[in-house]
């Protein structure tokens, strides 16, 4: 793939993406996924180091697509392409939206991509869900059940209710210790 080719991809992307990152994944896997870029599990594991390294979620898997298909030419044109359209659009936004931001066309655009955020962002995370806890695509091949990752589940289940238990664990002490588990028991 050129960087011209790369580029445009994630210009695509981040030209039509609203909501942030995880918005984003569901495009991403169509995209790099369809062209063969990266393969089912690759995206996943995009994904994940995507959100455990620094910054945005989208910018960090555009250079690790990017770098994945060119090298750093070519992390650096996915990033550029991932990066123009927000930039542009956020500069014509910041231009305009103070003067228009109690407008009822604003606050009622606003009220409407809500909800195609928050369904985007549900469609990834289930998409995540299913490759991790059934991988291989069997969600679309066979019975989920056949092919299901119990351990996964069961180091799922216990990070939820470490997240969102009485005793609220930072997410980046939870992220480090399944980090650890994975590497001693889950070879």
């Amino acid at each position: 793939m050129n960087l011209f080719e790369l580029f445009f991809i994630f210009f695509k992307l981040g030209a039509f993406t609203f909501g942030g990152g995880y918005a984003m994944v569901p495009l991403i896997n169509q995209e790099l996924v369809a062209t063969g870029l990266l393969t089912q599990t690759e995206a996943l594991d995009m994904i994940a180091i995507s959100q455990m390294t620094p910054g945005p979620l989208g910018i960090n898997a555009a250079t690790f697509a990017g770098m994945r298909a060119s090298g750093i030419p070519g992390a650096i044109a996915a990033t550029l392409g991932a990066v123009l359209p927000s930039f542009i659009i956020a500069v014509i936004v910041a231009r305009f939206f103070f003067k228009f931001k109690e407008s009822a066309a604003v606050r009622a655009l606003l009220s409407g991509m809500r909800p195609v955020v928050l369904a985007l962002i549900a469609a990834s995370g289930l998409s995540v869900a299913l490759e991790t806890f059934a991988p291989g695509g069997a969600y679309l091949n066979s019975w989920l059940w056949e092919n299901l990752d119990i351990p996964a589940l069961c180091v799922g289940a216990v990070c939820a209710a470490l997240v969102f238990g009485a005793k609220k664990i930072p997410p980046v002490a939870i992220i480090l210790a399944s980090g650890v588990f994975g590497a001693i028991f889950l070879r």
